[in-house]
């Protein structure tokens, strides 16, 4: 095949569903290295950019805003004018088939969503969530390369390993917390996770993004020792963030995107999992460790997959203190 291609690629969601989509994009300039891709992605997740060599342009677009239809319509009037010879997307909307056939693109790659998918797009591909996200995304490409990249790889400098420390960041999105999307423990649980690792010997650093600032106050609020570093606000960017992350011996996070910042980084990562399918968005790798409650809820995981918001017992978020730190100290 000619290595020389223009190629669109079109993945609306967080930094997180970003970097699930990276292997994807990797595997795509392996097989056309002298290849160009633009990515066409929502506004807050343009930071993905700073973590990788394999994006050449961005197009912006707001699917969710009020002004929806207008955004499509810039992407199809960019995509035509583009003149790409490939287009991928992993949206699972009916209508992205009729979308990517109105770009005029010849090669089109999605979903297949139906009968009429199979007509509008030339690479049809079967929709299997049940298996780690990042693979879900290259079962979309499959039909053009022999590659097959496992994990998100990022391009950062990395800083000297801090041994025997423990980065902690607690936070998820606004969106997430706005939607009714509890991912994670409380306040006070982290408090006292940070007193339980400090006294077990460990260098304890605790960090955050904007989004997270109520958190992580009522945490220093909580907090007893003081015997731990408190970098709230020094990482500025993703590319500060997964510098940090890359100095950690290990890692303590929510379900969010540093997750999967660590997951490329090969950082050792302990999650904390509730209500979302872990199976689906963590490897299956000694280097990420799920922690999750002893609960008898019969419908976890049940966050998208049974329900768009979480419910209001939590009992599978509720996970002592002395579970978490000892499951991160002896792991």
């Amino acid at each position: 095949m000619n290595s020389t291609k223009k190629i669109l690629a079109i993945n609306f969601g967080g930094i997180g569903d970003e970097i699930f989509f990276l292997p994807s994009l990797i595997s795509l300039k392996k097989e056309f290295p002298d290849s160009e891709i633009t990515l066409a992605l929502e506004p807050r997740s343009k930071g993905i950019k700073d973590l990788t060599s394999v994006i050449d342009n961005l197009i912006l677009i707001n699917p969710k805003g009020k002004n929806k239809y207008f955004e499509m319509l810039k992407l199809l009037l960019s995509a035509q004018k583009g003149r790409y010879d490939i287009v991928i997307s992993s949206g699972s909307n009916k209508l992205i088939s009729i979308l990517l056939f109105l770009t005029g693109i010849k090669i089109r790659c999605g979903y297949d969503t139906g009968a009429l998918s199979r007509i509008l797009l030339t690479n049809p591909v079967k929709l299997n969530k049940k298996q780690y996200a990042c693979s879900m995304y290259h079962d979309l490409i499959r039909g053009l390369t022999k590659h097959n990249t496992e994990l998100p790889e990022i391009e950062i400098e990395r800083r000297p390993k801090i041994n025997n420390s423990v980065l902690i960041h607690p936070g998820v999105s606004r969106l997430s917390v706005e939607k009714g999307c509890i991912k994670t423990i409380t306040p006070e649980v982290w408090a006292k996770t940070i007193d339980l690792l400090v006294a077990e010997g460990k260098k304890v650093m605790l960090a955050g993004g904007p989004d997270d600032k109520e958190c992580i106050d009522k945490i220093l609020s909580l907090v007893r020792t003081q015997n731990f570093v408190n970098l709230y606000g020094t990482t500025k960017n993703l590319k500060d963030l997964a510098g940090l992350i890359s100095s950690a011996d290990k890692f303590l996070c929510s379900d969010s995107a540093p997750l999967h910042i660590a997951v490329a980084l090969h950082t050792k990562t302990y999650v904390i999992f509730g209500p979302t399918d872990k199976d689906s968005l963590i490897p299956k790798s000694d280097m990420v460790i799920p922690v999750m409650a002893d609960d008898t809820c019969e419908l976890k995981p049940c966050l998208w997959a049974r329900r768009q918001t979480t419910c209001e017992k939590l009992d599978c978020l509720r996970i002592p203190a002395a579970r978490i730190a000892g499951i991160v100290c002896k792991n």
